[in-house]
């Protein structure tokens, strides 16, 4: 069995050296996180982190060991990872769909880090038709080669917004008009009991611990999907292609309706 957990990464999705680092970050390159080196005091690393002040990129301070371990070429104390995707935000993207005289269909993952599980839920939203997807700076899934290899390319389609504050996005999508419906096994209601054909959001919590309760009290509904086995919950993949597909399938009735 392949240990994905300890697979390094291809060394072309990564910058090292902090002068590289700096002009990645001056080009304006898409990067997924930084890696520093715990005790770096040298005037170049002032220079790294002046460069980095009010850059919307996780920035983690870790130890030499976890840096040499990643790559053993001259890396300086900084690492850094590039994503293929462009990132965008949710003020932007809401509007225009308006714009255009549709309903907005969302998908938000609250602490999803599995890239597997992203990678396919990204899958999932485009062959939907969702507009976008929406993940936190920190604390969510790598964005990076790997993950759009298990979307199947759809992560390079659908707009990603990677938000600093998800629960400010949230608070944003409720003002639009918008309906958050949150998949949760603290619910009652089964998630085909809630109407889906309004302006929806979508929200999926993390792998372990769910959605967290400051989102939850910002959503309109809570829905659950019944589980018949021994087994208390699904993966979280497949449960947000269910809850994505009723939607489509609630949607899909009205434009019969209408037609």
């Amino acid at each position: 069995m392949i240990n994905y957990k300890n697979k390094q990464r291809p060394e072309k999705d990564m910058i090292f050296g902090i002068r590289a680092v700096i002009e990645a970050i001056q080009a304006g390159s898409e990067i997924d996180k930084i890696l520093v080196r715990r005790d770096m005091t040298s005037e170049l690393s002032r220079e790294l982190f002046t460069a980095l002040n009010g850059l919307e990129v996780p920035v983690q301070k870790v130890p030499l060991e976890k840096l040499n371990r990643i790559t053993l070429k001259n890396h300086q104390g900084v690492i850094a990872f590039i994503s293929p995707v462009t990132f965008q935000h949710i003020e932007d993207i809401i509007p225009s769909i308006y714009e255009e005289g549709r309903m907005p269909f969302i998908v938000v993952l609250d602490g999803v880090t599995d890239v597997r599980n992203f990678g396919a839920i990204a899958r999932t939203c485009e062959c939907a038709g969702v507009d976008a997807i929406v993940v936190p700076i920190k604390g969510g899934a790598a964005l990076n080669g790997d993950a759009v290899k298990t979307s199947a390319g759809a992560l390079l389609k659908i707009p990603v917004c990677r938000e600093h504050n998800i629960v400010n996005a949230l608070k944003f999508i409720v003002s639009s008009g918008i309906k958050v419906v949150a998949a949760t096994e603290k619910a009652s209601q089964n998630y085909t009991e809630t109407s889906m054909t309004e302006p929806l959001a979508i929200v999926m919590g993390a792998e372990d611990e769910g959605v967290s309760p400051e989102i939850l009290r910002l959503c309109d509904n809570m829905v659950k999907i019944p589980m018949l086995g021994t087994i208390d919950s699904l993966n979280v993949s497949v449960a947000a292609g269910v809850l994505i597909y009723e939607a489509v399938r609630q949607r899909g009735v009205i434009d019969s309706l209408i037609g």
